[in-house]
């Protein structure tokens, strides 16, 4: 029996056949879609008169057999506005009544998938989510995800490295306290467990969810500080097709010095295309991107283009079923900065040994299948194969590496009477490296997890999630953790969601982490094959109001967070001798990543955001205030115990207003002062500056920073929109990681055609 068939039996028993019995019986039916993408809705309750109904099946179809008269029909689905139609039907009547479903304008109803690996309501949720539409993204002209992600409150990316309310700090690209996903699947390399910010396809993103604190129960290792799960678009019922394309320059910097060596003004430009198509049973997705950057700094450059597809399909033999596969491939050319020559006229030029050009190729193949059988129950298979290599020119090739990660996933969930909620699943991966910068290893890991989701009168919701996991690493290091989580979500109020949550976490570290050995310039990493994985644990309390003044919809969303961890791992520099030597020299100064002990990081996070209009025009915004107290509690005196590469004060905000055709947007970000880093980059040590000027430098920029973005687009017609974008529009001068000058301002224009 398929599930529309014993939907509508049931509806048969409990409605039609009293009906029948009368003789005097009529046909509703139709389609229900999303209104902004037309896209099918599946499972749409549609319930009549208050006492029953039915949902839709796979293709968003539905019928329901009336008697005669007057109904009220009610249509309801996550994430959007509720619809009520009241209908007069003759008997023997055959009404169609499609619906189309606006979704939630309150940011309280949005629909979520991250949180319990199910749909759900954001109001619902027991733990801090925040959502980045796919409207912004193109209206940011992002190029490359880092940025847009960086742009969320309590979320920061330094130097490619992803943290959460500073659950992370700067580990030269190896390691992350952050599991990103693509599509509900790891992203993370194999060698290094980092992120290609460049490599996720920004022209196919529909929405990124990012999770806030430890989410190993269901996410497993690397999701230790929380998580961030970018979902790709799908098709809907009408084919939407986009081209953008665009070109800028880097303008002066404020101390033009820096910049005495350009012969012209350094450019930047990029295309992108994006097409997604339904045809029959087959959905069809299709992307390329091509963007290249010149570089505001000496030798600091980027060329890359990449392709990316995906195939569906719902055979009509087999109800409920759809398998499919996505392709994502990039091939890149680049040379990243890495230590300035000095804090002035050098800022911009790099010390010629740490110039590395990289060659780099990156490909994820996902295969995967989901089937809803005839009770309801979702069975979910994903897969991934991911190659990346990147291979150095001239004397860097000692450099070369690559890596090979096979990963799968089953999950069954399934949906019980009174709210119940039940997911369980199984995970297993495989990788192997091949580098003469860390050597050759593989490494393998198993999972179980479960977690189970109540909603008790339909207004507290429950959840409770339990993990184990195995690793191993060339068949001798082998490691077993178990992880729990709980939350609580009170509905206090019409819009008002109290919320509670802890949650256990751990991180395996890197095959970079404990096998490198290398030298950058002037700075030696060294490698420490015997560092332990670190736990933690977080928790938080917070509660989202939804806001409604007139014409403006919105929420306030507040949060009190506190995490610890154990063995924590961080790069810390030292005198690091062989046991030979009895003398140290400047070959022995350097990092290496160690297990530093106890830290804590508490804070407040505050967020607010929504919809309005302003001069009868409509308007949006969010805007983000979040204070972190890191702190590293086995540090040997109380002065100076902030964990390194940190900030205390952050807040970032946005807001966008739209006149007929024309529409104008404001971006900030505000940081204050990284007080604390390694005290090798501004001390010399045995006579060595490794980064030089730079104490000076920070001493005299030691008030934060603040940075303003703005965009002005117009709508040439429905089809055609061009926009200015300038970044760092007051030319702020301010810093990342240690020498590691942020881009001046630049400025570029925008033509965007969409069908």
């Amino acid at each position: 029996m398929t599930r529309f068939t014993h939907h509508l039996l049931s509806l048969t028993i409990s409605v039609a056949i009293p009906v029948l019995c009368s003789g005097q019986t009529a046909l509703v039916k139709g389609k229900i879609t999303d209104a902004a993408t037309s896209e099918s809705l599946v499972g749409v309750n549609i319930v009549v008169d208050s006492t029953n109904g039915v949902s839709t099946d796979v293709r968003g179809n539905y019928q329901l057999v009336l008697s005669g008269g007057s109904h009220r029909l009610a249509y309801s689905y996550i994430g959007y506005i509720s619809v009520i139609k009241e209908v007069q039907l003759d008997s023997n009547e055959v009404l169609a009544l499609d619906i189309r479903l606006e979704p939630q304008i309150i940011e309280l109803g949005m629909a979520v998938v991250s949180a319990g690996k199910f749909k759900q309501k954001l109001s619902d949720v027991t733990v801090s989510m925040q959502v980045i539409k796919p409207d912004y993204i193109q209206q940011t002209n992002t190029v490359n995800m880092e940025t847009v992600i960086s742009q969320m409150p309590g979320v920061d990316v330094l130097d490619g490295q992803a943290n959460i309310r500073g659950g992370s700090g700067y580990s030269y690209g190896a390691g992350s306290r952050v599991m990103v996903l693509l599509d509900d699947l790891p992203i993370l390399t194999a060698d290094v467990n980092e992120v290609k910010w460049s490599f996720l396809p920004v022209e196919s993103i529909g929405n990124v969810e990012i999770l806030k604190g430890a989410s190993s129960s269901l996410y497993g290792s690397s999701a230790l500080n929380g998580v961030i799960n970018l979902h790709t678009a799908q098709p809907g019922e009408v084919p939407s097709t986009r081209l953008s394309v665009f070109s800028g320059l880097y303008c002066k910097p404020s101390n033009e010095d820096m910049a005495w060596w350009w012969d012209t003004r350094p450019a930047f430009s990029g295309a992108s295309f994006h097409h997604m198509q339904r045809f029959g049973d087959v959905d069809f997705v299709a992307g390329a991107y091509a963007y290249g950057d010149e570089g505001y700094r000496q030798e600091d450059y980027e060329e890359r283009f990449r392709v990316n597809a995906g195939i569906r399909h719902r055979p009509k033999q087999i109800e409920g079923f759809s398998y499919g596969m996505n392709v994502n491939m990039q091939q890149s050319r680049s040379s990243d900065f890495l230590i300035w020559m000095d804090a002035d006229s050098g800022a911009f030029l790099q010390m010629p040994e740490a110039v590395s050009p990289t060659r780099g190729f990156r490909i994820t193949a996902d295969p995967y299948a989901n089937y809803y059988d005839d009770r309801g129950n979702r069975h979910s298979l994903r897969t991934r194969y991911y190659k990346t290599y990147n291979r150095f020119d001239g004397e860097d090739q000692s450099k070369n590496n690559g890596s090979e990660f096979y990963y799968g996933e089953y999950q069954f969930h399934r949906e019980f009477v009174k709210k119940w909620y039940w997911t369980i699943g199984t995970s297993a991966s495989y990788a192997n490296t091949d580098a003469e910068l860390f050597g050759d290893h593989y490494s393998s890991n198993i999972a179980l997890f479960t977690q189970v989701d109540k909603k008790f009168l339909d207004r507290l919701s429950a959840s409770l999630g339990l993990r184990w996991e195995h690793y191993t690493l060339d068949r001798k290091d082998n490691e077993s953790q178990p992880v729990v989580r709980a939350g609580l979500n009170y509905q206090a109020g019409a819009f008002t969601y109290v919320r509670g949550s802890f949650g256990q976490g751990f991180r395996y570290p890197s095959v970079a982490e404990k096998y490198t050995t290398t030298s950058l310039g002037s700075l030696n990493i060294f490698p420490n094959p015997d560092l332990q994985p670190e736990t933690g644990w977080s928790t938080e309390v917070g509660v989202r109001q939804g806001l409604k003044v007139g014409s403006w919809l919105g929420y306030l969303d507040a949060a009190a967070f506190w995490m610890e961890y154990r063995d924590m791992m961080e790069f810390t520099f030292g005198i690091y001798m062989p046991d030979t030597a009895d003398i140290p020299t400047l070959d022995d100064l350097g990092f290496k990543s160690l297990n530093i002990g106890q830290a804590r990081i508490a804070g407040l996070d505050l967020m607010i955001g929504g919809t309005g209009k302003l001069f009868r025009q409509p308007v949006q915004f969010f805007a983000g205030y979040t204070y972190m107290d890191p702190v590293d509690l086995s540090a040997d005196t109380l002065e100076n115990n902030m964990l390194k590469y940190r900030f205390h004060h952050e807040v970032k905000g946005d807001v966008q207003w739209d006149y007929r055709n024309f529409s104008a947007g404001v971006s900030m970000i505000y940081n204050s002062h990284m007080e604390r880093i390694d005290e090798a980059f501004e001390d010399k040590i045995l006579g060595r500056e490794i980064f030089k000027g730079l104490k000076q430098y920070r001493q005299e920029n030691d008030k934060g920073f603040i940075t303003f973005d703005v965009r002005f687009a117009y709508h040439i017609n429905t089809h055609i929109r061009t926009a200015l974008h300038i970044k760092n529009l007051f030319n702020e001068e301010y810093m990342g990681r240690p020498g590691d000058i942020q881009p001046p301002r630049n400025i570029s224009l925008e033509v965007t055609v969409s069908l």
